[in-house]
């Protein structure tokens, strides 16, 4: 089995076995990964770099800003797994992510690290569950943002 395809299964079963909210924090862990608070300015949300001295087992670290509100954090840390999983080998001494998860790597792939981002904190097995239920209920549910709900449903206001 590829390396990608061992880390997504992980994804899926660690998302699959301790329901929602899912514990980003716990995931990163489980996939050698330590996760950081940073004192950055607003405009910047995280970043996941190579990091010998702080890094996991895997040898990454993620940071994210510690004035963000704490479903902004969970969101950034998917997204920074989601690099890690899906985007490894281009991450290089680190993959900054601004206030829009736009890192200077191309648009597809960090429209790939969003998609998979919403997949692990809002994984469809789960909302499937729910619906017809009011986003704002759904978002405290699954502890994410009323908009990043709002997006992953399809409902635009």
């Amino acid at each position: 089995m590829s390396e990608l395809l061992e880390k997504l299964q992980l994804v899926n079963t660690y998302v699959g076995y301790f329901g929602i909210p899912v514990d980003v924090i716990g995931l990163a862990r489980r996939l050698g990964i330590r996760v950081f608070d940073a004192p950055w300015p607003d405009n910047i949300s995280g970043k996941i770099q190579r990091d010998e001295a702080r890094g996991g087992e895997s040898g990454f670290a993620i940071f994210v800003n510690e004035k963000h509100p704490e479903t902004r954090k969970r969101f950034t840390i998917a997204h920074e797994i989601a690099h890690y999983v899906l985007h490894e080998d281009q991450i290089g001494d680190g993959v900054f992510d601004d206030a829009l998860y736009r890192s200077g790597l191309p648009e597809k792939i960090e429209a790939q690290a969003n998609n998979l981002a919403a997949d692990i904190l809002m994984p469809w097995s789960e909302l499937k569950q729910h619906v017809g239920e009011p986003v704002d209920q759904l978002a405290e549910m699954f502890n994410v943002s009323t908009q990043a709900m709002a997006v992953r449903l399809g409902v635009f206001a």
